[in-house]
């Protein structure tokens, strides 16, 4: 099975305006925290704050930048992003994909969760905050199942990320961080992308593209399935088309003006 289709209906404008010069590609991670419900299965998303300098005020799933520490603990690139896709979702979303030495989960009231902030602002790593209380990051969990870059017009920021599934730990409690991120919500798929169609909601294109993704499969267990049956993800680059120097659209691979662009 291979990956979902790049979605092609979201405005150029969500990626700002053109550049002469790329912005620096820079490595990301993103999860898809997902969870059983009575009404079919839900994803976990944030709204980035109006000041954000990429993607502001549009609804995402929690993840950022791979960081040189994530970098610094292991020669496998893989499991740096894994790292970074375990630390970002703490931060953002207040979820800790970690397991204590028998294989248990961590659930809301274990001392951990005190030092979220502390995390978030640098104070303490991960690991560090991990080893203390006796746990490990979940890695096994997160499957690699999309992988997006940036087009090259981008102006302020580019990121090479890709994106992890992940049944969200039972007996956890998600909250956005109220700094990066000024709302929360869990959805199903197929709501967040009939909100998206008619214009009520604000995503990025691999945001829709992974939601599409996920609004077939009615559980977590059907939606993982189908996530580690992608295998390895291809590299999806969006290209832009420019007009006067403009932004005038955007072209994604399988386009019949995907080769022909810059």
């Amino acid at each position: 099975m291979s990956s979902a289709s790049p979605d092609r209906s979201t405005p150029a404008s969500a990626y700002g305006s053109a550049a002469d010069q790329p912005a620096p590609v820079k490595p990301a991670a993103t999860v898809m925290l997902l969870r059983d419900t009575d009404g079919g299965l839900e994803v976990f998303m944030l709204r980035r704050t109006s000041n954000a300098a990429f993607a502001a005020g549009m609804y995402v799933f929690p993840g950022g930048r791979v960081d040189d520490a994530d970098f610094a603990v292991t020669a496998d690139a893989d499991e740096a992003h894994q790292l970074a896709a375990v630390r970002e979702c703490f931060e953002e979303a207040g979820v800790l994909l970690a397991v204590d030495n028998a294989g248990g989960v961590v659930t809301d009231g274990h001392p951990v969760f005190s030092r979220r902030h502390d995390v978030h602002d640098g104070t303490v790593a991960v690991l560090d905050l991990l080893a203390e209380h006796g746990l490990r990051p979940a890695l096994d969990e997160l499957v690699f199942m999309s992988h997006w870059v940036t087009p090259k017009g981008e102006t302020s920021r580019r990121f090479d990320t890709r994106f992890f599934a992940v049944g969200s730990p039972a007996g956890q409690t998600s909250q956005h961080d109220d700094t990066e991120t000024v709302a929360s919500m869990w959805v199903r798929p197929t709501d967040a992308v009939a909100s998206f169609e008619r214009g009520e909601l604000q995503l990025m294109p691999p945001t829709i593209t992974n939601l599409r993704f996920l609004a077939p499969h009615a559980s977590v267990a059907a939606a993982m399935e189908a996530s580690r049956a992608v295998g390895r993800p291809p590299c999806i680059l969006p290209k832009l088309r420019m007009v006067n120097g403009s932004i005038a659209g955007i072209s994604l691979p399988g386009d019949a003006d995907y080769d022909g662009l810059d």
